[in-house]
This record gives structure tokens, C-alpha cells and sequence, in this order.
């Protein structure tokens, strides 16, 4: 999943940020109200965290005038205020759901990917991704080649997604590290060939035509080897 955390606690934010990457999630972080509210309308996102007590616009807001715009994305309300009429107001602001603080990460997690499973969004997002016997699904974070399940790690995970979902198209290295490692510079080391020759372990081991390819001097590119 892409989520976007809307919160102003540093400390906070950096420690879901972490969490949900760990998890194998793409997570990006606002620290106020309207930074938040122009990630939220100009990027595509599966889930949206807000925070209810933002600095320059605050979380019901964000989302009633989201929702005014026509942006969709499903969000889930953080809040100190846990009350019965707290709670009504925010999913009657155009909230999907309502968590109060303190709250555990796990349960976080739970909601988020309930939310991002129930979504339809209005560009159709694939949520499955096939090339050739390879196949994968954000929802359910499974592998299967032909129609066996190849066990990945997150990193990995991420990975895969990422070259599926541009099956056919060149992914250069600068577009791997700032979409897989959320890096904005070269880190000058050979972490993408490492975790590229992990993948390629996975699903292209005993292959006579590979899916995985490198295209010298450009990237890389997945594509169905029978073609």
C-alpha cells in the first residue's frame, strides 16, 4: 500500500513511518494540515492517516474539503478525542474510520489494510499483477510462480511490485531507489543488484526464457520471457 501519515508529532510520524515500511508498505509523512491536504489531492494513495489536531488546517478539514474536491481515498482518523460524539463527527466529516489514542500498531495496521481492501478506486487500481505464471497480489502480499508460492521479503515484495506494475517498461535505477528505498540520492552502494539477484533466485530459478531483465546501461525490466 502507498499511505500518506498526516501528523504533526515527530516522533510519532517517524515511528509509523518505520512501522509501515517494515510491514513492506510505501509510507510518506505530512507535518501539518495543509502540506497534508495538497499530498493528499495531487498523489494517489490507498490510505490516508489524519491526525484530528493539526497546525494550519486540521484533520476534519483536510478531509470534509477532500472530499468536497472529490478525492476519495479512504481515511482514518487519529484522535485523543475518543468520545461517542467525537467519533460521529469525524465520519460525518467524510472519515472511513476513527481510531483513538493511545492505540496499538497492530490493530492500526488491521484498519488500514481493511480500508485499502475496500476500496474502489476511481482510476482502478490493479491490485493483482500478472506477467507470464508470475503473479502477485498487494492485498494478500502473495507470490506464486506457477502457481506455487515463493516466499519474499518485504524489500523484495516491494521490489516485485514495483517492476510489475511497469511490466514491459524500462525501471531505471534513480526510479527503484526513490519508489522501493524512498531514497532521494545515490546511496553509492550495490543494495538494488543484491536484492535484484535475490528476486531473481525466486522466480526465474530453472527458467529457460527468464522473466527479470537488465537493460544495459538503462535499468531494468520484467517481462513475459515466452514472448
Amino acid at each position: 500500500m502507498r499511505i500518506l501519515i498526516i501528523e504533526d508529532d515527530n516522533e510519532a510520524s517517524e515511528y509509523l513511518v518505520k512501522a509501515f515500511r517494515e510491514q513492506g508498505h510505501v509510507a510518506e509523512h505530512a507535518a501539518d494540515g495543509l502540506a497534508g491536504y495538497g499530498r493528499a489531492g495531487d498523489g494517489d494513495y490507498d490510505v490516508l492517516i489524519v491526525d484530528r489536531m493539526l497546525p494550519k488546517m486540521d484533520g476534519l478539514s483536510l478531509i470534509s474539503g477532500l472530499r468536497e474536491q472529490g478525492v476519495e481515498t479512504p481515511a482514518l482518523i487519529l484522535s485523543a478525542l475518543g468520545q461517542v460524539d467525537d467519533r460521529v463527527k469525524g465520519l460525518r466529516a467524510g472519515g472511513d474510520d476513527y481510531l483513538p489514542k493511545p492505540y496499538s500498531f497492530s490493530e492500526l495496521l488491521a484498519r488500514v489494510e481493511a480500508l485499502a481492501r475496500r476500496r474502489v478506486g476511481p482510476k482502478g487500481e490493479e491490485t493483482q499483477y500478472r506477467v507470464g505464471d508470475l503473479e502477485l497480489d498487494r492485498l494478500s502480499h502473495k507470490v506464486t510462480v506457477g502457481g506455487q508460492e515463493v516466499t519474499l521479503q518485504p524489500r523484495e515484495f516491494r521490489l516485485l511490485e514495483y517492476l510489475m506494475k511497469h511490466a514491459g517498461q524500462v525501471v531505471t535505477r534513480t526510479m527503484l531507489l526513490e519508489n522501493v528505498w524512498d531514497y532521494h540520492f545515490d546511496p553509492q552502494t550495490n543494495v538494488i543488484d543484491v536484492h535484484i539477484s535475490r528476486l531473481r533466485s525466486k522466480i526465474d530459478k530453472g527458467r529457460e526464457n527468464p522473466l527479470l531483465h537488465t537493460i544495459r546501461g538503462a535499468g531494468y525490466m520484467i517481462r513475459d520471457g515466452a514472448r
